[in-house]
């Protein structure tokens, strides 16, 4: 297939995601509210990207304006930034930053180990460089049915690749037992990362996650994906009842 083909075949169609910089976190969620409650005055916060995510920063908002909190944001995304800024969240560019003190992060899947499936926004490369210089890192969930026992069953693995030389990395993928469509949004464009990489949403084969993801890390032209291992050390998990379930990796 011609990458560059206006042909919706074997595409993987994404809706943009609204963004609403009036509406602030509401008092009741206890989600978003949790993940932000340890953030002080003084601090350097990691902001993930996503719906999820949102959440948290319209929490943070919120969180800043009543303690007065003297805190820099750095963010995931363009459209964390955007988000982060209309609602007065102060905001520094990564690259000026050495080390974060917490970052607050969605995922799409979680299991048992806390290991992670990521990438429904594209993101997934800023969101692990971020989380590898950040002190503490907690993701949560917006549901239970996110964790699961084993990856794939609800979601694709991410994959982002370098535009030139797609056809050969597909074909390398493949070999691996990874077959999947490059993603577009709805008007079949293809779906462009804010690093200008092009994304595959592939089916996750029956493998072992992290033999898959130091499998990828060594193909050429694979950017990232989006499995991360061990990027987590606490997950919380809104539960239908209303509770708050807290997951933290042992130490």
């Amino acid at each position: 297939m011609d990458p560059n083909s206006d042909s919706p075949r074997g595409s993987a169609l994404i809706e943009p995601k609204p963004i609403d910089p009036n509406q602030p976190a509401p008092s009741t969620d206890r989600l978003a509210q949790a993940a932000v409650e340890p953030i002080v005055s003084g601090m350097v916060v990691g902001l993930g990207t996503g719906r999820t995510a949102d959440r948290a920063v319209r929490a943070l908002a919120r969180r800043m304006r009543e303690h007065k909190l003297d805190i820099d944001c750095v963010c995931c995304s363009v459209a964390t930034e955007q988000l982060a800024l209309e609602l007065g969240l102060p905001t520094v560019p990564f690259n000026e930053v050495e080390s974060v003190d917490f970052l607050v992060d969605g995922a799409v899947e979680v299991d048992h180990q806390l290991r992670m499936l990521k990438g429904q926004q594209g993101a997934i490369t800023r969101q692990r460089l971020v989380a590898s210089v950040s002190k503490r890192n907690v993701y949560i969930l917006a549901s239970e049915e996110r964790f699961v026992p084993r990856f794939g069953a609800n979601s694709p693995l991410t994959i982002v690749i370098i535009p030139f030389g797609t056809a050969s990395i597909r074909n390398r993928l493949r070999d691996m037992g990874l077959s999947g469509v490059i993603r577009r949004n709805l008007d079949g464009e293809i779906h462009v990362t804010d690093g200008g990489g092009v994304i595959i949403d592939a089916r996750f084969p029956e493998r072992d996650a992290e033999e898959l993801a130091i499998e990828l890390d060594h193909v050429t032209g694979v950017v990232d994906h989006g499995i991360f291992i061990d990027e987590a050390d606490e997950v919380l998990v809104e539960c239908k009842s209303g509770e708050i379930k807290r997951l933290t990796r042992p130490v």
